[in-house]
Order: structure tokens, then C-alpha cells, then sequence
């Protein structure tokens, strides 16, 4: 797990812990564009609170100890629809977070601007640049417990035959090895109203 100092900087949100030690999909092939796939987690902001979001801190691994790391990583924030992602209302791309083994201390350029409402649910996604050939994947970490709903999945080119939009992760993978939720920590300046 990567820890950083961002200065000024508070944890909002966290449940980067209680590690299953199952890592699932969550890469953007620059090589098989049918096999990208993502993962989201969900999270709420308490009523009366404004965040600015300046760092995400995301644990997750290589599919291969001696492979290529990831070129990059990017981020991507959903209005919550129907206890699934929603509406795309923030993005981030193609960020070189600190890379930890595969954890990511991903801070968020200016330019990015990623300020959330309170009283509202909203889903994280993270997914890494990777080329399978010779760098293999990167995995997002799951976690025993449940916070709020399940983390979902999609494989929208169809690549891996399941769940080409948004489904329970759980269901998508069906291995049952796997966690209910994702690893993540999000950091930044609490705006109370």
C-alpha cells in the first residue's frame, strides 16, 4: 500500500484495507482493445461537505512480477444511477501516479479539477495503461468486508465474454475468490458548507 504526504492535504474517504489478496482487471490494453476492462467502487459525501479531490491512493498488482509496470494510470468519477455508475461528471487521464508494486499514490493535476457535492453517492473508477505484450495486466486489490454497495465491473469490447457494461463484480468475475469491494483511499480539502 503507498502512503503519501501530500502537504495539506486530509483523508476524505478510505477503505484501503482488509485486503483478500485477489487483484481483479482493471487495464486499458494499448494492444487488445477488446480485453479493456474497469472497475468502480462507490462512496458518499456526507450532506453539508464539499470535496476537492487531490490525490487517490489505490492498492493493486502486476500480473507479473518481472513484467513492465503501467505507463500510466487514469481516473474516472460517476454520478451514482440505480446503485450502478452513472453519468461521467469527472475524469482524469493518463496520469504517472508513484508506482508501488502496483500501488498507486495518483495525484490530481490542476487542470483535472475534481470538486464533488455532498449529500450524494458517487463511483471511483481506476484503470492502468498497460500493453499485454510484454507487460501483462494490472489488477485492482478487493477487500473482505462491504462498504455501501458492491463494486461493479464492465468489459465493454466483449473481449472476455461477461459483462460488457456495468455488472456486481462478483457476478462478473465469478471466480468467488475475489472481495466484495475495491482498495482505494481518496485525499484532498474538505469544503464545509
Amino acid at each position: 500500500r503507498v502512503i503519501s504526504a501530500l502537504p495539506g492535504a486530509v483523508t476524505l474517504y478510505d477503505q484501503n484495507s482488509d485486503d483478500k489478496g485477489k487483484a481483479i482487471l482493471s487495464t486499458d490494453f494499448d494492444d487488445y482493445d477488446s480485453w479493456d476492462s474497469y472497475g468502480a467502487d462507490d462512496f458518499t459525501i456526507p450532506t453539508g461537505h464539499k470535496w476537492r479531490i487531490r490525490e487517490i491512493e489505490v492498492s493493486g498488482s502486476y500480473s507479473c512480477r518481472d513484467c513492465g509496470g503501467a505507463a500510466s494510470e487514469s481516473v474516472f468519477f460517476y454520478r451514482d444511477r440505480k446503485s450502478q455508475p452513472g453519468k461521467l461528471i469527472a475524469k482524469c487521464e493518463a496520469v504517472e501516479g508513484t508506482d508501488s508494486q502496483g500501488s498507486f499514490a495518483i495525484k490530481i493535476p490542476k487542470q483535472c479539477k475534481i470538486i464533488l457535492k455532498g449529500g450524494k453517492r458517487y463511483w471511483i473508477s481506476v484503470s492502468a495503461a498497460m500493453e499485454f505484450h510484454p507487460d501483462g495486466y494490472w489488477g485492482w486489490e478487493t477487500r473482505n468486508d462491504q462498504k455501501e454497495g458492491p463494486a461493479m465491473w464492465e468489459n465493454p469490447g466483449g473481449g472476455l465474454n461477461n459483462c460488457r457494461s456495468w455488472g456486481v463484480m462478483t457476478d462478473c468475475i465469478g471466480d468467488y475468490s475475489e472481495g466484495p469491494d475495491f482498495m482505494f483511499a481518496l485525499k484532498g480539502d474538505d469544503i464545509v458548507k
